[in-house]
């Protein structure tokens, strides 16, 4: 039987190195890495790298025709909440038009669509949530998101959705901060900083993510999975728990409400996910948070 060949797009953020790591030890992978510009991931044996602008519909159908994947992971998106607010425009562009030509393209070429959403497509009124639950995004980022989901789900294409919440992890290049870095670097900077503690989040190892989308590939997976850690925090505890963890000063950690933060993008109150359908249909098991820093510190120290 032939190696199952899979693009994923996107392949220089967080999640798409994360599947470029684990996906050498399924040996029966083809992999086929894409995202704007050059290749950010050190280690460039063991797969294809391409140079790929996923708003370049041409070049996006050029490479899908040529390559011929058995599934597309497309973890392409604008995630900045607020960037998305000030720039509808963009965040349109590459969170439902490109979307909706990957699912057009999935649909003639008869590919398998794995898709990346977020939990800020519901209120935050009553987390966790079911995969079935109704969403009601509060932005434009969390709209954004659930277009894309409603194209795809009306597209005649085979496809997984899987939603995730507020991805921590490292790429070899440092250039993106979540959570977890931007709480650890200010604190050991000895920066006084301020978070909330009226949102509440199930944080997500990216490595557990990059696993639930190789798995939904290799169970050739359909419909919307809830992928995300086990524990719920609300966000100034998951930064104290970034603190205790590395042994940093929590007086540091100063407790405030949302509404003294003039973000542009109003979010979410409790999301969380109720993970049974993941660990059912697709084997998946989160790691904890504690687990998860462990393996952030070690990564750091290499």
């Amino acid at each position: 039987m032939s190696n199952k060949k899979i693009l994923v797009t996107g392949s220089n953020g967080l999640l798409g190195q994360k599947i470029i790591d684990l996906a050498p030890a399924l040996n029966d992978i083809d992999l086929i890495a894409s995202s704007r510009g050059e290749n950010r991931h050190p280690i460039t044996g063991g797969y294809q790298y391409i140079d790929l602008d996923i708003l370049d519909h041409n070049r996006l159908r050029e490479v899908v025709a040529e390559y011929r994947p058995d599934t597309i992971i497309n973890t392409a998106a604008m995630t900045n909440v607020d960037a998305c607010e000030h720039d509808p425009e963009g965040c349109r562009k590459l969170n439902v038009e490109a979307v909706e030509q990957l699912a057009a393209l999935c649909d003639e070429f008869q590919i398998h669509l794995i898709h990346l959403s977020t939990d800020f497509i519901f209120d935050g009124e009553d987390g966790p949530y079911a995969e079935d639950d109704q969403p009601n995004p509060l932005s434009l980022y969390g709209q954004s998101k659930l277009d894309a989901e409603h194209i795809i789900q009306r597209s005649n294409c085979k496809w997984a959705i899987l939603r995730t919440i507020l991805v921590y992890g490292v790429v070899a290049d440092m250039s993106r901060s979540n959570i977890v870095l931007w709480a650890k670097s200010a604190l050991e900077k000895g920066k006084p900083l301020n978070v909330v503690n009226d949102q509440w989040r199930m944080p997500t190892l990216a490595e557990d993510l990059a696993q639930a989308c190789l798995l939904a590939a290799m169970k050739e997976a359909e419909g919307i999975f809830h992928i995300s850690g086990n524990d719920m925090f609300a966000i100034h505890e998951l930064v104290e728990a970034v603190a205790a963890h590395w042994q940093l000063d929590k007086s540091l950690i100063n407790q405030v409400s949302s509404s003294t933060l003039s973000q542009a993008a109003p979010r979410p109150k409790r999301t969380g996910f109720i993970l049974d359908k993941a660990r059912t249909v697709l084997g998946y098991e989160p790691k904890s948070f504690s687990e998860g820093l462990v393996l952030v510190d070690r990564q750091l120290g290499k």
